[in-house]
């Protein structure tokens, strides 16, 4: 698993900071939160310092629902979606790549969750990413 980038829990992450370390994948960056601020503007994002992980994470939520955590990495960025059971077949029809699908599927369970993270490499995830958005907000 790739390490962590935001380590310092006296320095907040500001865009500044986020983009020096992501590099290219600004531009995926930029993208997801785009479609997030046109599409959602009800969701709420809340950077905080993890000491369990020693690391900044970002939660994006809809009122008390948690939509996804992300946390940035050394060249890129990443998002954990967490669904329980009843997503699985949604996930399983959706057009999320069948890698995703598999780590879902055969994912370390948490009580009740289990979660798809999506790596930023392409445009292609912030596809995915939108398919688990929608997914995420359908499930109750």
């Amino acid at each position: 698993m790739e390490e962590l980038i935001l380590k310092d829990k006296d320095q907040f992450p500001t865009e500044e900071i986020i983009f020096s370390h992501i590099g290219k994948n600004k531009v995926l960056w930029q993208s997801i939160f785009e479609y997030i601020y046109c599409n959602y503007p009800d969701f709420s994002e809340q950077w905080r310092y993890y000491n369990d992980g020693k690391s900044w994470l970002l939660k994006v939520t809809k009122k008390s629902k948690t939509i996804f955590w992300l946390s940035v990495i050394k060249n890129t960025f990443r998002t954990t979606f967490y669904f329980t059971d009843k997503a699985e077949d949604l996930i399983i029809k959706s057009s999320i790549s069948d890698k995703l699908k598999e780590e879902f599927k055969n994912g370390k369970r948490y009580n009740k969750i289990r979660g798809i993270t999506i790596t930023y490499k392409s445009k292609k995830d912030i596809e995915f990413a939108k398919a688990l958005i929608g997914i995420k907000l359908i499930i109750k």
